[in-house]
């Protein structure tokens, strides 16, 4: 029954979503083969996504795919996977007590020393910052 519901659930949001007039995630995950790249990019955020790797996936040039995903989503399919890998971190950094190093490896860096540079010019404050603000004192 539960299985039926999502079914349900994701049927509905692709019929309602290809509707939105704005590009976003579930206008991507309205259209079949887009779908398959943005469950495939969550699936294994930590796997070093290429765009020609997602386009096969989804059965298109690399070209084609680049072109459809941004317009659908709003964003090019490697900003979507960095956004995703960021998010992951923040939520992370706020719920957990895992190493720098670990939360890295979580989010497809090879060394805490180049995710915490991407996280600083993305977020604005270096991961251990972050996570004391996001911390009830």
């Amino acid at each position: 029954m539960s299985r039926l519901l999502e079914v349900l659930l994701i049927e509905t949001l692709r019929r309602e979503a290809s509707k939105l007039p704005n590009p976003g995630m579930l206008r991507g995950l309205s259209d079949p083969q887009l779908a398959r790249a943005i469950s495939d990019i969550h699936l294994d955020v930590r796997r070093g996504w290429t765009v020609a790797e997602l386009a096969q996936r989804a059965g298109m040039s690399r070209s084609a795919f680049a072109k459809k995903f941004s317009a659908a989503v709003g964003l090019a399919p490697v900003e979507y996977l960095l956004r995703w890998r960021m998010a992951i971190a923040k939520d992370t950094l706020r719920h957990s007590r895992g190493s720098l190093k670990e939360i890295a490896e979580k989010v497809g860096y090879r060394s805490a020393s180049a995710f915490s540079t991407a996280f600083s010019q993305r977020v604005g404050c270096p991961p251990s910052e972050f996570a004391k603000m996001a911390t009830p004192a």
